[in-house]
């Protein structure tokens, strides 16, 4: 018996709609002394990125946490956080698509305080029917809170609601709420992804 169609997509931000390239900082660790690899994984350590993502602090207070942690100064910090990253065209047309075949499309990320400026910033604020940010929400990816409340704003019940995610980690959580889960590894998906929905 085949599976119903997905009604509704969730889809991330970081890795799957918005990427970052690190040619982007040129000669940043010459000029500050640290690699921006080591400001964002000093940012990821979970015991600065978790009140970050709930709205627990603000992500300036999340970057001058990094600057402490890793001795960076606040000026190395302001240009690292200045660079926003670019947008997938073939993920945002398929966004569009999805939503013109009359799917409900939500974004749903771990994110700082400042995601819709950064929405607005790509002219993004149109393209969802939903936006799930784990700080608006006070709860993140991958639990089964976020999850629900995800489904929730998008009116549409966990097995028909199809989640799109670079990480292991947020697609497991997302099947054990119920949901549709794909890992997503590239534009090659999308031929997956559109069968999963019935397009």
């Amino acid at each position: 018996m085949r599976r119903k169609p997905a009604e509704a997509l969730l889809i991330d931000f970081d890795g799957v709609l918005r990427h970052h390239d690190p040619a982007a900082y040129g000669d940043f660790e010459a000029r500050h002394g640290v690699a921006p690899a080591t400001l964002l994984a000093s940012g990821l350590e979970w015991a600065r990125q978790l009140p970050a993502i709930v709205g627990h602090i603000t992500r300036q207070q999340w970057l001058d946490a990094i600057a402490e942690h890793t001795g960076a100064s606040a000026a190395a910090l302001t240009e690292w956080d200045a660079y926003r990253g670019y947008i997938d065209q073939t993920v945002l047309a398929f966004v569009r698509e999805v939503r013109a075949a009359g799917r409900k499309v939500g974004l749903a990320t771990n994110a700082t305080d400042d995601l819709h400026d950064d929405l607005a910033l790509f002219d993004l604020k149109d393209d969802f029917d939903a936006v799930l940010s784990s700080a608006d929400l006070g709860v993140h990816k991958p639990t089964k809170q976020f999850f629900a409340q995800a489904c929730q704003a998008l009116a549409t019940p966990p097995s028909l609601c199809l989640f799109v995610d670079d990480t292991d980690r947020n697609i497991r959580g997302a099947r054990v709420a119920g949901l549709l889960a794909a890992r997503w590894s590239g534009p090659d998906d999308l031929r997956y992804l559109r069968a999963a929905l019935g397009l």
